[in-house]
């Protein structure tokens, strides 16, 4: 095992490790941990040796491009959840090669959607550094980012992800108002169908503004059928009603 383990076969390196009897591990997700701002030079044996110390580790994978260079970022689980939290103490916020590690629990792309909280009207000197400043009182937040263009340049509007659902609401309670937007992220599909329902519904609105008519000092023996007869000649009625 330990002179076959990463070795590289047809592209990919093999990962030998003791079976583990418990299939609901990987299920359940314990011990999970991301790490992000690894070097290009990180491959997935060294990934491994500097988790390691920690505890037993069930999956290792470093994310790489088609030509097996390091994307900056990988997976580790652990056995036990002691051993994710020893790892996270001790290896978050570390140095490498003049990198600072982010070390914290993986979070599943259907918690991300509930957790993430989307956040614009933002100044164009607002930095990652002060959105986690303000956000920071309403819980632990694994990730922050201000959109930039391809020069840098703000656009204004960013992403703070907590680790869990109730403190994303929190912040939004709290923050939503004062001096920024602060929603929840919505999926592209998501905001593309809100977009579509509020157009519909100006649409319906400026119609009615246009095509409703209103008719007063009507006699006391006109109803509903007397007055669509009167208006009917002039087109088609969609409504009549005689309060």
């Amino acid at each position: 095992m330990e002179v076959l383990n990463f070795t590289p076969l047809n592209g990919k390196c093999i990962r030998i490790s003791y079976y583990n009897s418990d299939p609901t591990l990987r299920i359940t997700g314990v011990g999970n941990l991301f790490v992000k701002n690894l070097g290009e030079e990180m491959d997935q044996k060294s990934l491994y040796n500097m988790f390691s110390p920690f505890g037993n580790i069930i999956s290792c994978k470093l994310a790489t491009d088609p030509s097996g260079h390091s994307k900056g970022y990988g997976f580790i689980q652990y056995s036990t959840e002691e051993a994710s939290r020893n790892a996270m103490n001790q290896l978050n916020g570390s140095l490498l090669n003049g990198r600072e590690l982010y070390v914290g629990p993986f979070v599943s792309k259907r918690d991300r959607e509930t957790s993430n909280v989307f956040v614009k009207n933002l100044s164009s000197t607002t930095t990652e550094c002060d959105l986690k400043t303000t956000f920071a009182p309403f819980g632990s937040i694994t990730s922050v980012v201000v959109m930039r263009d391809e020069n840098g340049n703000s656009k204004c509007f960013g992403f703070v992800s907590f680790e869990k659902e109730e403190d994303a609401d929190k912040a939004i309670q709290g923050l939503n108002g004062k001096k920024w937007y602060v929603g929840r992220a919505q999926k592209k599909s998501e905001r593309e169908k809100e977009l579509k329902l509020l157009h519909e519904k100006e649409a319906r609105e400026r119609s009615l503004g246009q095509n409703n008519l209103y008719v007063k000092n009507l006699d006391d023996k006109i109803d509903n059928e007397k007055l669509n007869e009167l208006f009917s000649p002039f087109g088609t009625i969609t409504s009549c009603k005689v309060p």
